[in-house]
């Protein structure tokens, strides 16, 4: 008798393993209201239960984690997913939300001043993507003669104009007054090239980094076309730039990577950090922590090639994106790398396209350093080549450093948390990193 129970009480703890082993991870409310085009859902279950989301068969990875999204139409929608140990339902309400078009408003010149130093000045009225044109310093004064919704369009000459967002400017009725040149002079040294220019007012200035060299336009904006001032600097191979102005004197330096490796400074960033988790796995692993430990495996390869190497965060700790680039400048990077993992966003989830190896850079000068990276982790992690792409992410967004951000593997696709919770993985990813780096620094 006692052998048929502890029998009937294995079967049912076996049973009760089975459908608790069938588990969602993201999200975590069965009921959502949403704008977005998909609904998304990561978790784990075992492949001997043959998972379906609304029907579609959906492959789950040898550690038990799946992914995949669903195309929500407009008001209600019933997601069911099934396996052969249990049933989850959930349901999301995609709300119908029509942009109308803003148009755009003119009226007659009236001056502004800049409030805050480093305040965009873009070439598109959109607050994202690649449209910046420089970062004026406050008090910088503007002629402003139309507007589109939450920006300004700023009149730079007859040729050209820009927009400003209208939170970062304050409209005066002040009368124009055209700038007074002062000065222009030049320095050669031995790893740089330094540009000065002086007014009595602080003015625009956008910056064009072309293919052999790096223009810096200022705007006498009331004169128009005739007072466009030019400034050329041949560009290095390997270099950065800076922009200041002190005392009404504008100064554009551009400064060669230094050739001897132990004069240069790798700062390696690890993503995210204290209450910033990140990313979330599929089986519930926080994307903050596999940073940290990619990017400390980094430091130490780095470090082991007598690479000066400063890291951001050595713990879980909370660090803001201007507090990582405030960082990097105090150590004097020369190359900025910051470490994460990706996650798809309001797309169809393809689990064979979604995944692998991706570096972003947001400055022409980082566009070797993030091609020589993605060539070496995809070869040393053996993950798929996602491709160098451009972004406007705030830590790669300065010029006096070299930086790049990579997304060393998908957090959200199955197969790639199969790699990211083996720690020779990890140590293998850090490696291409840090070759690529070197590779950057040799060439």
């Amino acid at each position: 008798m006692v052998r048929v129970l502890l029998l009937i009480m294995s079967v049912l703890l076996f049973a009760v393993q089975q459908v608790s082993a069938f588990e969602v991870i993201y999200p975590s409310d069965k009921k959502n209201v949403t704008t977005n085009d998909y609904a998304f859902f990561v978790g784990k279950a075992k492949s001997a239960e043959c998972l379906t989301i609304n029907g579609h068969s959906v492959p789950v990875a040898s550690n038990g984690a799946f992914a995949h999204s669903v195309k929500l139409k407009e008001g209600e929608n019933r997601i069911v997913l099934r396996t052969a140990y249990g049933i989850q339902v959930y349901k999301f309400y995609k709300s119908n939300v029509t942009e109308q078009p803003i148009p755009t408003e003119n009226f007659s010149p009236v001056k502004a001043y800049v409030k805050n130093d480093n305040t965009p000045l873009r070439s598109t009225p959109v607050d994202a993507g690649l449209n910046r044109l420089s970062h004026l310093f406050e008090g910088t004064e503007l002629v402003i003669n139309g507007s589109k919704g939450s920006f300004y369009r700023v009149f730079l000459s007859d040729k050209t104009e820009a927009w400003i967002a209208k939170a970062h400017v304050t409209l005066t009725d002040d009368t124009f007054q055209p700038a007074e040149f002062m000065n222009m002079d030049s320095e050669r040294f031995k790893n740089a090239m330094i540009q000065k220019i002086s007014f009595n007012k602080k003015l625009p200035y956008t910056v064009e980094d072309g293919e052999n060299e790096i223009i810096f336009r200022v705007y006498n904006s009331e004169l128009g076309e005739e007072s466009v001032y030019n400034i050329n600097i041949p560009k290095p191979e390997k270099y950065s730039y800076s922009v200041n102005l002190e005392q009404g004197t504008y100064t554009f330096k551009v400064w060669r990577l230094p050739e001897d490796k132990n004069e240069i400074t790798v700062v390696i960033d690890a993503g995210h950090g204290g209450s910033e988790r990140g990313a979330i796995g599929c089986l519930g692993d926080e994307e903050k922590n596999i940073n940290l430990k990619i990017a400390e495996y980094t430091a130490e390869y780095l470090k082991n090639k007598d690479i000066n190497v400063v890291m951001t965060r050595e713990c879980d700790a909370d660090m803001s994106l201007n507090d990582r680039v405030n960082y990097a400048r105090e150590n004097k990077a020369d190359i900025f790398v910051s470490i994460h993992l990706n996650s798809i966003a309001d797309i169809p989830m393809n689990v064979h396209k979604n995944r692998g190896t991706s570096v972003y850079y947001f400055n022409n000068n980082a566009k070797q350093l993030a091609e020589a990276i993605e060539e070496n982790v995809t070869h040393y992690a053996k993950t798929r080549d996602d491709e160098v792409r451009t972004a406007s992410f705030a830590v790669i967004r300065p010029t006096d450093y070299i930086g790049v951000l990579v997304e060393t593997a998908y957090m959200t696709n199955p197969f790639d948390s199969v790699l990211y919770r083996n720690d020779k993985w990890l140590k293998k990813a850090a490696k291409g990193i840090s070759e690529g780096i070197l590779d950057f620094i040799k060439k």
